[in-house]
């Protein structure tokens, strides 16, 4: 059998603004990501996505960014690997397939775009409860009726790391 050099991938959506209990959540998901061995997909225009790939690169993980524009960012953006993808909001569609699940914090029109996207494309759905933001009403409100992945909530990084876990996308170390 060969060995699996890929590794897992969780995509951060979602907006949150600083020192906000969602924010600070944010944070510790990225870091938790990366001390899993996770790689985080983050598009890094949010503070929330901003700030989980900035904790996840301290904390040694690898972080993928795709970017709307055509261009490169700033050397300082907080991506390991950058990809300028150069189709604006149709980029929402790279989010989504990119991760093997979707962690949803927060959010605005565009979060909706991408958790619509990942539902049809059936990612799992991690949604950050109890810190109000749209993410919120996702348990009791999917997409649509299909039941296409599930829709497994956390409100502190233990939940998120029992349902990474129960998906399988915790390596056994």
């Amino acid at each position: 059998m060969t060995p699996s050099h890929r590794r897992p991938q969780v995509c951060v959506l979602g907006s949150a603004e600083p020192g906000s209990a969602a924010h600070a959540l944010a944070g510790e998901a990225g870091a938790l990501l990366a001390r899993l061995g996770i790689t985080v997909v983050s598009g890094c225009g949010s503070p929330a996505t901003k700030v989980a790939a900035e904790r996840a690169i301290e904390a040694g993980g690898l972080v993928l960014s795709i970017v709307p524009p055509d261009e490169m960012p700033p050397p300082d953006w907080p991506a390991t690997v950058v990809i300028p993808c150069g189709m604006g909001d149709a980029r929402n569609l790279l989010m989504a397939l990119s991760g093997d699940a979707c962690i949803v914090i927060g959010g605005r029109a565009g979060t909706i775009s991408e958790v619509c996207l990942a539902w049809l494309h059936k990612r799992p759905l991690l949604p950050l409860v109890g810190c109000s933001g749209w993410s919120d009403a996702l348990p009791s409100n999917p997409p649509d009726e299909r039941q296409n992945s599930p829709i497994l909530p956390w409100g502190s990084v233990a939940e998120l790391e029992a349902q990474l876990r129960g998906l399988g996308l915790v390596r056994a170390q």
